[in-house]
């Protein structure tokens, strides 16, 4: 089982580089860091999980600003976008942050993509109506493949993603660019990682429900005409781990287990000292 860490990145939490060099040495495979460009005021739409907005959302750092300083001071660490709201973003900018971040990493970038939970944040900065965003996200990625894998002029004419015939440097250590990862579960988004995504990421349940899940998703992957072995599952685990899920984890087919770590530095020293033995267990050497 390989270990990610998911960290809020918040301003005055830890900052990136010495967390990634931290979790190199620890034995973790993965810095996993999100985004959000702004945090209106309204609160029309309510938080994942219901309750009050936590501070870190709106005192979160650049996505890629971090990673890059991340990617300095580390040689193995995957630096993994968890993920980047790419409707909020320019594509071709974001092509170019993309595929710079990828190359000064030695092709250590992985990109997890999503359309947001935050309606009125969404809003704010793009222009693509609310209930077709998904079809947005599908037509940025679909660009954004299309100029890293092309080292002509490339253009793109779709609904609503749209450019004339340019050139764009750098490029990807792989024509086909990084892995896009995506944790959308619901039948909108489960079809889209079906069929686009080179990873999943779901996020923990009870056991029952994640066996029917995996089953679902499988079948949904086998009958798109796609091997659902060449798809690895990265388990974003908001519970607190415990050896018997990792083994369950591992049983279900899940390949890494992202922590979910909390935004002070002085809790976040204590998580990661608190989950070190389960690192050390399933991960180093295996």
């Amino acid at each position: 089982m390989k270990f990610g860490l998911a960290s809020p990145n918040s301003d005055y939490g830890v900052e990136p580089a010495p967390m990634a060099c931290d979790l190199e040495e620890r034995g973790y495979d993965s810095l996993w860091l999100g985004e959000h460009s702004n945090i209106p005021v309204s609160r029309e739409t309510a938080p994942p999980g219901g309750g009050e907005l936590r501070q870190g959302y709106w005192h979160i750092r650049d996505l890629f600003v971090s990673l890059a300083a991340a990617a300095t001071v580390t040689t193995k660490l995957q630096l993994v976008t968890g993920v980047c709201l790419v409707l909020e973003h320019e594509v071709l900018d974001l092509a170019k942050s993309v595929a710079t971040l990828d190359q000064l990493s030695g092709g250590r970038l992985k990109l997890g993509v999503g359309v947001g939970w935050n309606r009125e944040e969404f809003e704010n900065v793009s222009r693509v109506p609310w209930p077709k965003r998904y079809d947005a996200m599908r037509q940025t990625v679909e660009a954004m493949r299309k100029v890293w894998g092309n080292e002509g002029p490339v253009d793109y004419d779709g609904e609503w993603v749209k450019f004339a015939p340019c050139l764009s440097y750098p490029k990807t250590v792989k024509p086909s660019g990084p892995p896009i990862l995506m944790g959308c579960q619901g039948p909108t988004g489960l079809k889209h990682v079906v069929d686009y995504a080179d990873e999943w990421c779901p996020r923990d349940a009870r056991f029952e429900d994640l066996e029917i899940g995996m089953r679902s998703f499988r079948a949904a992957v086998s009958a798109a005409g796609r091997d659902p072995g060449t798809i690895p599952l990265s388990m974003f685990c908001f519970s607190r781990p415990t050896a018997e899920m990792v083994e369950r984890y591992a049983e279900l087919g899940v390949d890494r287990m992202v922590l979910c770590a909390p935004d002070t530095p002085e809790r976040h020293r204590s998580f990661l000292d608190r989950y070190q033995t389960l690192v050390d267990q399933f991960s180093r050497g295996g």
